[in-house]
């Protein structure tokens, strides 16, 4: 089989507009970014939520990540494709791609195989230059801050308190603890710092949390970023620094639009990683899909244990959505991994390793029923899968009251989405979704954090380091403890140890700090050895990256 970035090279792609009449979209209502991209006005997304049409909402989530990968965002495009197969209007609303994995080891996030979203290069790089943006606003926010130290600290800001890092979208681990304002008088003062990459500061959730402008504005003003003297927050309103933050951001505010390999409608924006950040596509992204197709088919990052959790507790709660059904990816190799099975044998047929690796698969299914929402389950099949391995799966997860079905989308495109796409259009015509929150925001912060440890994670319960004990006092004394918990662990494991594969049992969560976002509205608690700004691994994917005398870029994948 082809390379994915040479299947991406090779396809047609149609102009944007083309694609975009054909679900509605006017001319008028594109901003051009070349002749493959587009981003939506702000026109259109007002006109689609005043029509008040709503299309039928689908999550595409995951088990646990294992180094065979499971293809999630692969299953998710192939899904949508065969959705518009069988005659359902369909749109696709995904992430962007971060420079950081892509450099680093996971790759990029536009698909593989025959399900791509396209032009892949420019989707996996620069695209529209959104993250661009988010990463200019949040260091002018931090230049200004510095800037206000150093001009006579007007608003007494501790400076052992600054709470707020710089950010930059790339895995570099020399940046994760820094000292900013060495050298003379003039250079600034002297305090401690750090980078976290962009995709996982508060400026990125406030962009795919924000429905437009003002609510932009009004979100970056509440941004805390640190406490004066008397122990009281100072915000980047009170550094005046919102209206130019927002003046960076508007552009970055409107969806993109895209094709998939079969010209399938892709909304993309925003992408929070769901291990460091809140894992989901904008708001915007997801209402416009939603109000333009009858089935919209988004995703959350990693597995459910981050994404699924934080869509439902957090995304949707924020934007009263009510997902109509859950797609939940997993693989016989995946199974396997789970099962003890080291990553060298996945392709010899094992089933006693499936039926031990399956415990993973049966805690996300559990999870994703309390939220009560209907669940498919989806094999994403290879060619080393046997049919008595696949069977045994099958029979599990419709014990367990789960749908299911075998997904060909890497190899065939929208007609291996078929089969699957069948089985959600069932779900949603016979089954009803019982959406509901996990937790009320209004428990105090230690007993949410709980209530997700225990319930999706399967923990026996939570240490709080002594670090955040006091940062959760310090944020409720200010008046932001009943807002949603957004937890920061491995995304390899159910628990916060990640090599602890499978369904881990006797386990504690190790919580080590909290940080309120206050712009985006909700708390970040940092579990085991989780960090913000992930490292470079010894042979980096961009290594192999380079661009050839014609100007195509190679080895991206």
């Amino acid at each position: 089989m082809k390379t994915d970035i040479q299947i991406a090279q090779e396809a047609e792609l149609y102009p944007i507009n083309t694609v975009a009449e054909n679900f509605g979209i006017d001319s008028d209502d594109l901003e051009f970014y070349g002749k493959y991209k587009a981003k939506l006005s702000d026109k259109l997304y007002n006109k689609v939520l005043k029509s008040g049409k709503k299309g039928k909402l689908v999550l595409v989530t995951a088990i646990n990540p294992t180094p065979a990968g499971e293809g999630k965002t692969t299953t998710t495009i192939g899904l949508a494709q065969g959705l518009n197969k069988l005659g359902k209007k369909t749109m696709v609303a995904l992430r962007e791609p971060s420079l950081g994995p892509c450099m680093g080891i996971k790759g990029g996030a536009a698909g593989g195989g025959y399900a791509q979203v396209v032009p892949m290069e420019d989707i996996n790089l620069h695209f529209t230059g959104d993250i661009h943006a988010m990463t200019t606003a949040n260091n002018l926010l931090s230049a200004m801050l510095d800037n206000h130290l150093q001009q006579g600290n007007e608003l007494r800001i501790d400076p052992k308190t600054i709470t707020w890092k710089r950010a930059l979208d790339m895995n570099d681990r020399a940046l994760r603890n820094i000292v900013v304002g060495l050298g003379a008088k003039t250079d600034g003062v002297v305090r401690q710092d750090s980078f976290q990459i962009t995709v996982a500061s508060e400026i990125m959730a406030i962009m795919c949390l924000a429905e437009d402008i003002p609510d932009l504005k009004a979100r970056l003003s509440k941004i805390i970023v640190g406490y004066n003297y008397d122990g009281e927050p100072v915000t980047a309103g009170d550094l005046k620094a919102d209206g130019a933050m927002t003046a960076l951001l508007k552009d970055a505010l409107k969806p993109n639009l895209v094709q998939t390999l079969e010209h399938t409608p892709a909304v993309i924006h925003g992408g929070p990683f769901a291990n460091i950040a809140h894992g989901c596509n904008s708001v915007k992204a997801t209402k416009i899909a939603m109000g333009l197709s009858e089935i919209a088919i988004t995703e959350a990052g990693f597995g459910a244990d981050l994404g699924a959790e934080k869509f439902f507790d957090i995304k949707c709660r924020f934007a009263g959505l009510k997902p109509d059904c859950v797609v939940l990816v997993a693989t016989v190799r995946s199974l396997k991994y789970n099962g003890g099975v080291p990553k060298t044998d996945l392709s010899t047929p094992n089933l006693e390793a499936v039926k031990n690796g399956f415990v993973n698969l049966e805690k996300h299914i559990e999870n994703l029923h309390k939220y009560g929402v209907p669940v498919v389950v989806t094999l994403n099949a290879f060619t080393a899968d046997t049919a008595e391995e696949t069977e045994y799966i099958r029979n599990r997860c419709e014990e367990m009251g789960a749908d299911f079905a075998v997904s060909e989308v890497l190899a065939k495109g929208g007609e291996g989405g078929i089969a699957l796409g069948k089985k959600v259009i069932k779900v949603l015509e016979t089954k009803e979704s019982n959406f509901a929150p996990l937790y009320d925001t209004d428990l105090p912060i230690t007993e949410k954090i709980e209530i997700i440890a225990k319930e999706i994670y399967g923990a026996d319960g939570v240490d709080f380091l002594p670090k955040a004990k006091k940062d959760i006092a310090k944020i409720e004394a200010v008046g932001f403890g009943n807002v949603p918990v957004c937890i920061a662990k491995t995304q390899y494991s159910l628990s916060d140890n990640p090599a602890l594969l499978g369904r881990p049992e006797n386990f504690r969560i190790s919580i080590k700090s909290v940080t309120i976002s206050a712009g985006a509205g909700f708390a970040v608690c940092l579990a085991g050895d989780v960090m913000t700004m992930p490292g470079l691994p010894k042979r980096p994917a961009a290594e192999n990256i380079d661009v050839n005398e014609n100007g195509e870029i190679t080895g991206l994948f």
